[in-house]
């Protein structure tokens, strides 16, 4: 691949929602770290790098002002055989973008500092149920594909529709195991905001669960 493709991609990834968030996303928890690392021998630094995971982390919540638009489109366009899985899944994840506009208002003075923490809350409550439900239906999805490959794979003959079908199921396998990567790192992190505890809100677990699930965000939204 050359550079010039490699920028076109890139233009088209950051022309996409998804694409400029997990940027920021990546700029979020990368400052984590940092300011986990800089903290006790260069705080001026350490400051610093504070300061850009704020501003990155309001930063998303900007642009995510809308998103639990998506969820009430996805409850109508619900499938019919995960109708119940997927009702759940959305419906968490529109409790959660709907109640982060909130927090993203009080964290930036719109609206009074203390609904700040229980706004986070109920988004952080609704986020953790929409990540069950969802990893529930990738799992039973790659088990699913697993079978389907292992019958192909049992068959003689077939030739290269059977190799293209078999490269489809793997490339399905791949995204889902991404999405799923990224939903229980992010899980990790809503778990943070709702039971807080010394694994889940210490800095390095928070900044790798943020970085995983950025890159994941990374390789699924890349064009191809």
């Amino acid at each position: 691949m050359s550079a010039g493709d490699t920028l076109d991609k890139l233009v088209v990834f950051l022309a996409k929602r998804d694409g400029i968030d997990k940027l920021v996303k990546t700029f979020q928890y990368v400052s984590k770290l940092a300011h986990w690392a800089a903290e006790s021998s260069r705080p001026g630094l350490a400051g610093r790098a504070k300061n850009w995971e704020t501003a990155s982390g309001l930063s998303r919540k900007a642009f995510r002002t809308g998103r639990s638009l998506t969820g009430i489109n996805a409850l109508r366009r619900a499938p019919g055989e995960f109708r119940v899985l997927a009702v759940l899944a959305n419906a968490g994840e529109m409790v959660y973008f709907f109640f982060d506009h909130f927090t993203w208002l009080s964290r930036v003075g719109v609206l009074d500092a203390w609904l700040a923490r229980r706004m986070s809350f109920i988004s952080a409550f609704g986020e953790s149920v929409g990540y069950v439900f969802f990893i529930t239906m990738d799992l039973i999805m790659i088990k699913r594909g697993i079978r389907q490959e292992r019958k192909l794979l049992s068959w003689e003959g077939g030739g290269k529709e059977k190799e293209k079908e078999v490269k489809k199921i793997r490339m399905d396998r791949v995204m889902r195991l991404m999405a799923t990567a990224a939903n229980i790192a992010d899980l990790v992190i809503a778990i943070a905001d709702i039971e807080p505890n010394p694994f889940c809100n210490h800095a390095v677990t928070l900044g790798i669960s943020g970085l995983v699930s950025a890159w994941a965000g990374w390789y699924r939204n890349w064009p191809s």
